[in-house]
């Protein structure tokens, strides 16, 4: 078996930029990109948990997460390689689109949860 390659680990400034090109609701702190995601309840808190776990999972690269009854902050670094790496910005690109994928603006015959009613709303989309 080859040895895995080693992955490559981004600058500050790198980080920065590319954010700012490619996930500009992403920040860089403390050695983490970061995302705060509103939610109206509980309910769409533990969708927005279960959603990137599930990514996550399948990527098999784990953020850590934080949350409260209205919100989910998702933080990520590569451990192994000891900084931020192209698999954080990939997963990050992934977790995005999912969770803010809005089924009503495709026109695909999906509508979406009804805004006029809140009962139904889960995410505060940006």
């Amino acid at each position: 078996m080859s040895e895995r390659q080693k992955d490559r680990v981004y600058t500050e400034e790198e980080i920065k930029e590319r954010l700012s090109r490619e996930l500009p609701k992403w920040f860089y702190e403390n050695g983490w990109i970061r995302r705060k995601y509103k939610t109206h309840s509980w309910k769409g808190t533990l969708m927005v948990i279960n959603t990137v776990g599930h990514l996550a999972e399948a990527a098999f690269h784990h953020p850590d997460i934080t949350a409260s009854y209205a919100w989910v902050e998702v933080r990520l670094t590569n451990h192994a390689a000891k900084g931020v790496t192209d698999k954080d910005f990939a997963l990050a690109k992934k977790i995005e689109e999912v969770v803010h994928w809005q089924p009503g603006t495709e026109g695909q015959g999906l509508e979406g949860t009804p805004n006029s009613d809140q009962r139904f709303a889960y995410i505060k989309y940006d």
